[in-house]
């Protein structure tokens, strides 16, 4: 019994270093399926955080994609000295139409249409058998009333001598005295209608009144004149112009008014004469604006020794006007008309905001505008009808100019 147990005993530690073994690959195996365990955990929550962060990024793109893309410019500031062209009406200096100042027939002209005349020089003589009546009636009733002056005032001076001797009453001579006073009176009355007639036939010849051409002509031969003394229009027999300077007459919208003065120097421009210019000078102005058109009219004169140009032309008046107050310059599909006024958008902080702005001139692709703007701006250009204050915006990278290709092509 005792031997039995003993071999168990001797066997059982003969057997006791084998069971380590599995308990420690037991072990390792419970390791190995903790770390596998806590890599597959940490997969997937890498993969879940990810996950999230793609998500998220997806979110903000999307949120990026969707806000409005714009491009922007910055305002241009205008030249301090700018340029205005305004159309203007070129007119002779002194003009004038020459009118009859007696009835009569046409009897001769003596210039026609483009004719230079001197002051002075016979243009045309006027057949007036009435006036000329009229004037040989009234010299005869001048010699008439001469003849019974010059016999009144013998009797006076008789009766005034007789008077001394009492010969004659007081009375015969205050009547002799009389009757000379009242022909003296005749006699002048008589001579003012000399005098009278005497011009009315000086009317008969027709002259210049001032050195100048002939522009136009408006009667012939055996035309019948009336010098306007009754109902019937005068007749205006020549129109003359005196083309040696020139007046050009110009309407300047009422903004530039206050720098448009006498003495700012002009250059005129017609189509006749291109690539060449005429030189003026401001001399005048109305000093009033004009209610309907909301202008000054202003008078520029032009020296025309050569009669190069023509009167009654068309021109285009260039005048160099002193700026006044800071002005900038965008492109005219920056505008926005609403039923407040004209706007413009700009983006502040990523957000658009619509300023008010007041133009000026326009030049076609692009405008002047003269108040609402810094020069700071970020407009926005070609805005949409719908943008509104405080939309979020982003502002459009410019594309990157293609590269060139050596030789200077592009590809």
């Amino acid at each position: 019994m005792q031997s039995q147990t003993a071999g168990q005993i001797s066997v059982q530690g003969a057997h006791a270093p084998g069971n380590a073994a599995p308990q420690r690959r037991s072990l390792r195996g419970w390791l190995i399926g903790g770390a596998v365990f806590l890599i597959f955990v940490g997969v997937l929550i890498y993969g879940i955080l990810d996950r999230m962060h793609t998500s998220a990024a997806l979110r903000g793109e999307t949120a990026t994609l969707a806000l409005p893309s714009v491009t922007v410019v910055t305002p241009k500031q205008a030249a301090q000295s700018q340029e205005i062209v305004l159309p203007g009406n070129v007119q002779p200096f002194t003009q004038s139409p020459i009118f009859a100042r007696t009835n009569g027939y046409l009897k001769r002209w003596y210039f026609d249409i483009g004719a230079h005349v001197k002051k002075g020089q016979l243009l045309a003589v006027i057949d007036s058998p009435e006036v000329d009546q009229q004037l040989q009636q009234a010299r005869s009733n001048l010699s008439t009333a001469n003849a019974n002056l010059e016999l009144a005032t013998i009797t006076r001076d008789r009766y005034q001598g007789l008077k001394k001797t009492n010969a004659v009453s007081q009375q015969d001579v205050d009547n002799a005295v009389g009757t000379y006073n009242a022909n003296k009176a005749i006699v002048e009355a008589d001579q003012a209608a000399v005098e009278q007639f005497s011009a009315l036939v000086s009317f008969e010849k027709i002259y210049a009144p001032f050195d100048g051409i002939i522009t136009a002509r408006n009667t012939d031969i055996g035309d019948l004149i009336n010098s306007g003394s009754n109902s019937n229009a005068k007749t205006d027999l020549f129109h003359m112009a005196q083309p040696g300077v020139l007046r050009v007459y110009v309407n300047v919208p009422e903004e530039y008014s206050q720098q448009t003065t006498p003495g700012l120097t002009a250059e005129l421009t017609l189509a006749e004469f291109p690539g060449k210019s005429f030189a003026g000078t401001l001399v005048r102005t109305a000093d009033s604006i004009n209610y309907t058109t909301r202008t000054l009219l202003v008078e520029v004169d032009v020296k025309n020794p050569s009669n190069q140009l023509l009167s009654g032309a068309y021109a285009e008046v260039h005048f160099k006007v002193p700026g006044h107050v800071t002005t900038y310059v965008l492109p005219v599909d920056t505008l926005l008309f609403r039923k407040e006024g004209l706007r413009v958008a700009i983006v502040n902080n990523g957000k658009a905001e619509l300023i008010p702005v007041t133009p000026g001139r326009d030049f076609g692709d692009s405008i002047e505008i003269i108040a609402g703007l810094k020069g700071n701006e970020s407009v926005i250009t070609s805005p949409p009808d719908s943008i509104v204050a405080g939309e979020q915006v982003q502002i459009a990278q410019p594309a990157a100019a293609p590269a060139s290709a050596p030789g200077g092509t592009k590809q």
